[in-house]
């Protein structure tokens, strides 16, 4: 790769970029790969790294909360840890802990794999949290998951005298007015909660952390308003999406990076079925093995009731069609988004506790939903969901110590892109191998599917062609911005991005 100083000065990139000269190599033209077409993609790379190099040192710049490690948290670990962590866990625990003892503020991503035990180190900074006498703001994206964070974590401290609530929607106007007081009155330590924790009439006493668990289902400007409902708190985002590393460096190049790499030792590796609906009989006699012998299985629709030109089993009728003629003998739960809260929260603790041995399910399931005894997931239609989608489902069985088995239920007729998906989930379960994948089965846009990620919008570069390009410029904006080379230099720069990140980049502000 040339040097910066070896690049096009921008002019003559541009003519060259636009108006090729009739001796300019075709192979390269089409591989964006002429001098002009790298000056491009070097400089929309570079802005975006120097603009994250410079809202990474604002941050850095800022004194937050210097939090003390006290014996009475160390106490506290002790007695709730349900499980000895691994070293993964341990590592990555280490990290967070000195973020939160500098005077810095934290901006830390932590990344795990589905069940690679996220939540009870995030557990863990709470309790360092609130034992320096600071509350904890622990906001998730559905009502069903800030529901199981919530049961789980009241059932962990059940030890310990923290007070732990719930705020989402679906409570009484006069029990969230209540809450939302206490909140203010610092009576409660712990307020897990969905975005109504953003809501206007929402303050903290004293606001020290703030967690974000899969932190994909927010935007940013969401977290943002989370944070600024406290002084500088730390800043703890998660994620069970594996982030390529080529999009993490654009993404959340302004945040420090926790790995959970390894699941506990408990887990036996999930197998991976793929069927075709001719295959029904047999999957249904697989279930109806494993629940004879006290397992249990989720049965997962892409859709709720008939409706609309595909051809989709909803979970609906395949719920009826289960409980009344295919396994009559067993009890079968129903669970989709458009249930009552309470509902929801009654069929979910009825299918943990053993009551519902079969849960027929959309994929209100795909993040939070823990039941070890669940050992077998057949996933219908399995070629209309996306790859980091069935991997996320998927991570909801093998949970325990027992073989776990996911059944893909797929046509026979299938598209290519679809097949590639359903091969690279029967090969491996490494969420990472994963992610790779289906960023390039779809592209840096629809992997995350939103703008609400802050994706740039980039005109000519490209996340998944022009990696080594990305990682060159990076490392060039880094060095700019710690030793620009003159003052003059750096405050044009820094004009030049205030005028043009918002509009060109669509990301927030820099300075």
């Amino acid at each position: 790769m040339r040097r910066k100083n070896q690049l096009l000065d921008r002019a003559a990139a541009l003519t060259e970029t636009h108006f090729p000269s009739a001796g300019q190599d075709l192979e390269k033209l089409c591989a964006f790969r002429t001098p002009g077409q790298v000056r491009m993609i070097f400089e929309e790379f570079f802005s975006v790294g120097a603009g994250l190099a410079l809202r990474r040192r604002k941050a850095k710049a800022l004194e937050g909360i210097e939090f003390q490690v006290r014996d009475s948290a160390r106490q506290s670990i002790r007695k709730i840890l349900p499980f000895h962590p691994t070293m993964a866990q341990k590592r990555v625990l280490k990290e967070i802990v000195a973020d939160m003892c500098s005077v810095r503020p934290m901006n830390r991503l932590l990344q795990g794999d589905v069940g690679s035990g996220k939540t009870i180190v995030a557990i863990q900074a709470a309790i360092l949290a609130m034992a320096n006498g600071y509350q904890v703001a622990l906001m998730a994206p559905t009502e069903i998951l800030a529901t199981q964070h919530y049961l789980y974590i009241k059932q962990l401290f059940r030890p310990l005298d923290y007070r732990v609530d719930l705020l989402i929607s679906a409570r009484k106007a006069a029990e969230k007015a209540e809450l939302k007081q206490r909140i203010a009155d610092g009576q409660l330590d712990l307020m897990i909660g969905t975005h109504a924790l953003i809501e206007e009439d929402v303050s903290f006493a004293r606001l020290g952390l703030v967690v974000v668990d899969e932190q994909h289902r927010f935007g940013v400007l969401q977290r943002f308003e989370l944070i600024r409902k406290g002084y500088r708190p730390d800043v703890l985002v998660m994620t069970a999406t594996p982030i390529p590393r080529t999009l993490a460096l654009t993404l959340y190049g302004d945040l420090d990076f926790s790995v959970i790499d390894e699941l506990p030792p408990h887990r036996t590796p999930i197998v991976t079925k793929l069927l075709e609906e001719r295959d029904h009989e047999t999957a249904f006699n697989f279930i109806r093995e494993k629940v004879r012998h006290g397992e249990q299985a989720y049965v997962i629709c892409p859709v709720i009731e008939e409706g609309g030109k595909l051809d989709l089993k909803p979970a609906v009728r395949m719920y009826e069609q289960l409980a009344h003629n295919v396994f009559p003998e067993f009890r079968v739960g129903l669970l989709h988004g458009r249930l009552p809260s309470e509902e929801k929260e009654g069929v979910m603790a009825r299918f943990k506790d053993g009551e519902l041995q079969i849960l027929v399910a959309t994929t209100v399931v795909e993040v939070g939903v823990d039941v070890p005894n669940a050992t077998l997931m057949l996933i219908e239609h399995a070629d209309r969901f996306g790859l980091s989608q069935l991997h996320q489902l998927r991570g909801r069985i093998g949970r325990g110590s027992k073989k776990s088995y996911c059944l893909l239920m797929a046509e026979e007729r299938r598209s290519e892109v679809a097949a590639e998906r359903l091969r690279t989930m029967v090969e491996t379960t490494d969420g990472f191998r994963i992610a790779e994948i289906d960023l390039k089965l779809r592209g840096p846009g629809e992997f995350f599917g939103t703008r609400q990620w802050g994706i740039p919008a980039f005109r000519i570069a490209n996340l998944l062609r022009d990696q080594d390009i990305l990682e060159w410029a990076k490392r060039e904006a880094a060095e700019f911005v710690a030793h620009p080379p003159s003052p003059q230099e750096f405050d044009d720069f820094v004009s030049y991005l205030r005028s043009e990140w918002p509009r060109r980049y669509g990301l927030a502000s820099v300075a």
